[in-house]
């Protein structure tokens, strides 16, 4: 019998025989859970970016390493779709199938490994919007992440909802979770002459969560060195550190800060995220090794951000404003990947890094309890090419859009009215049409202020602005970085015409001073032009794009002039004997969004970095699978797979690293 064979799980050796007395502890220099000393191996693992049909592949690996953590955000957004409606796994959203919460922690303690929650209500990781539903931003007056009454009263319905579920998985319950994080990185929001850190807000939040049954350790995460104590309550939260590297610098700055505290590093980032139109971020990973080491030898506890690669589907990547600007004008989106260069890939499979933590994790816990065989890796598979036979044109698609608002002035998506229960449009895309328009030659399109984010002008179907096909367009109009943007309409005029402009939101920011939380989409920071006369009594035609919509889509036809250039629809169908996993090749597309099953898996761009998107195996089916492209630009003429991801920008293409360990 082998020594891994006769080994307690780590329930057995912490919670074991006896009653549960105690859940972390942090009254000495080191973490004590259930009177026995701990240090915390986590890794983040965001439940909402995988399948759940592969929440147990993931934890399991995760606890093959040599993890004892699992660590997650909470989605508000997700969780709360439309002010008052819910969904946490059967709530009849398009995420519904990735959101049973409960499931996911349960299935955590399954697998062996105890769980760090960090609910909010703001999340960063990356997220539209931090997590924050847009449809805060209906109420007039309402200030996100502050003690503001209307924004504590939202918060207080959702956690009123939320944190329940939360607390019936304590440890001290018999559940997996040791610790829950109060809001996250709140000293960021610092900005000396503009904010200073709501400690009445921490301090709600606080209540809030022991009043719904949270007993387990409250924290906060900052940078340390940066930040001090700004974005937590000293001595009454527990504060961790978040950091690429440096580890001993960071926790001298907590010792000093809260004493001879257990210390932690609740973020310690694996890689990076990539916007569009960048490089790909890859972290070396000898200095990936250089760092952990360092971490677990100071010694201190770690949680690795992130652990698990995972997907932004749908609309949900966030964006970043650079440079402090409030007006959108440092506006930088975030690609759908989420693979942050994991030790497990966004695909499940093992890196590099993956073998390296197993190897300093063997080496430097000194408590041993029982671990899986490392799990197989999950099959690949490229589907042969899949030709594109239908098409739906723009025009098409909006006669089936089904509302449609008359209006005197511009409205961002947020404001209208009609849709989603009076919750505004939050994704997607939003149309501002004005018909049996005349326009004369050489004539100017003019937009006020700065687009959010991009748009399209269409004159009578046909695209009058240019397409996005390098990283420089953005520079041009129909881009956030213009202000008060001009477009020569040409020399040819226009009687009884129709005027399209096609606004997308391209993720709102997650990160940065709280005026850069103003995220409202669309065409709002000013009028618009033709010379000098201004342009009133639109109709608009929100574009959200939900299951809904394409499950209704009809009056598909063969494809007509492809090589003209406008948004449209295309459509075909794959074909599949057997499930796997799978990437869709889009470098041949120029930009949009790819729809699989009527969900959609994400957005695409010729720009890059990315050039594929990945297709996990549960969202086909076995049989005909439809997928849908909507393309803003050029299209090609078929669908491509691979089996493994493509990033333009670099020489060499991201693989896998096959491994077999006992």
């Amino acid at each position: 019998m082998s020594l891994t064979n006769i080994l307690p799980s780590l329930y057995e050796y912490y919670a074991g025989a006896g009653a549960i007395t105690s859940g972390l502890n942090i009254d000495k220099p080191y973490f004590t859970l259930n009177g026995k000393n701990i240090t915390i191996l986590s890794g983040a693992f965001h439940y909402f970016r995988v399948p759940k049909e592969y929440w147990s592949d993931r934890l399991r690996k995760m606890r093959a390493s040599g993890l004892n953590t699992v660590e997650t955000y909470v989605p508000w957004n997700l969780h709360e779709p439309e002010e008052g409606v819910f969904d946490f796994g059967a709530g009849g959203s398009d995420f519904q199938e990735f959101l049973d919460i409960q499931k996911f922690l349960e299935l955590a303690k399954e697998e062996d490994l105890f769980a760090i929650v960090r609910p909010g209500p703001y999340i960063c990781s990356e997220w539209e919007f931090g997590g924050l539903p847009s449809w805060l931003l209906r109420y007039k007056g309402l200030k996100v992440r502050t003690s503001e009454q209307t924004f504590m009263q939202k918060v207080t319905n959702y956690f009123n909802v939320l944190i329940p579920i939360l607390a019936m998985l304590q440890f001290t319950k018999g559940g997996p979770i040791i610790a829950v994080q109060v809001e996250n990185e709140y000293g960021s929001t610092s900005e000396p002459g503009r904010f200073v850190p709501d400690k009445i807000y921490l301090e709600q939040l606080r209540r809030l969560l022991i009043r719904n049954g949270i007993e387990e350790l409250l924290f906060t995460s900052d940078s340390p060195t940066a930040h001090g104590d700004e974005g937590t309550l000293p001595g009454v939260l527990f504060q961790t550190a978040n950091f690429a590297s440096n580890p001993e610098k960071e926790f001298e700055a907590l010792l000093k800060l809260q004493g001879e505290k257990p210390l932690m590093a609740t973020e310690f980032w694996t890689g990076w995220f990539d916007h569009w139109g960048e490089l790909h971020h890859i972290r070396d990973n000898e200095d990936f090794y250089n760092i952990l080491e360092r971490i677990l030898k100071y010694p201190a506890s770690v949680n690795m951000y992130m652990f698990v690669g995972g997907t932004s589907f749908g609309f949900m990547n966030g964006a970043n404003i650079a440079d402090s600007s409030v007006d959108n004008e440092g506006y930088q989106p975030d690609t759908t990947s989420y693979d942050y260069d994991a030790p497990i890939s966004e695909s499940g499979d093992y890196t590099m890094k993956y073998v390296m933590v197993k190897e300093l994790l063997t080496k430097y816990n000194k408590i041993k309890t029982r671990t899986p065989i490392v799990p197989a890796i999950t099959i690949k598979f490229a589907y042969k090419n899949v030709f594109i036979d239908k098409q739906l044109t723009f025009n098409e698609i909006l006669e089936q859009a089904p509302i449609k608002i008359n209006s005197p002035k511009l409205m961002p998506m947020e404001l209208l009215p009609q849709i989603n229960n009076n919750s505004g449009q939050s994704y997607g895309y939003i149309v501002y049409r004005k018909e049996n328009l005349d326009i004369s030659s050489n004539t100017t399109l003019i937009i006020k202020g700065r687009v959010c984010d991009t748009v399209m002008v269409l004159i009578n179907g046909f695209l009058v602005s240019k397409p996005l096909t390098l990283v420089s367009d953005l520079n041009s109009f129909g881009f956030w970085r213009w202000k008060d943007s001009r477009l020569h309409l040409g020399m040819q005029p226009f009687k009884s015409a129709t005027l399209d402009l096609i606004v997308e939101n391209w993720g709102r920011n997650n990160f940065g001073s709280l005026d850069q939380f103003i995220q409202y989409k669309g065409l709002w920071q000013g009028g618009v032009f033709l010379d000098d006369t201004e342009l009133n009594d639109f109709k608009i035609i929100p574009l959200d794009f939900k299951k809904t919509f394409f499950s209704k889509l009809n009056y598909f036809h063969p494809p007509i002039n492809p090589w003209l250039p406008a948004p449209s629809i295309y459509k075909a169908t794959l074909k599949v004997q057997t499930r796997y996993d799978t990437f869709l090749d889009m470098s041949s597309w120029t930009k949009g969004f790819v729809v699989v099953n009527n969900f959609i898996l994400g957005r695409y761009s010729s720009i890059g970095p990315q050039q594929t998107l990945f297709l996990p195996a549960p969202l086909l089916k076995e049989g005909k699978n439809t997928i849908m492209v909507f393309e803003q630009f050029f299209p090609a003429d078929r669908l491509k797979f691979r089996t493994t991801p493509f990033y333009k920008t670099q020489n060499a293409e991201i693989g896998m690293v096959s491994i077999i360990m006992s």
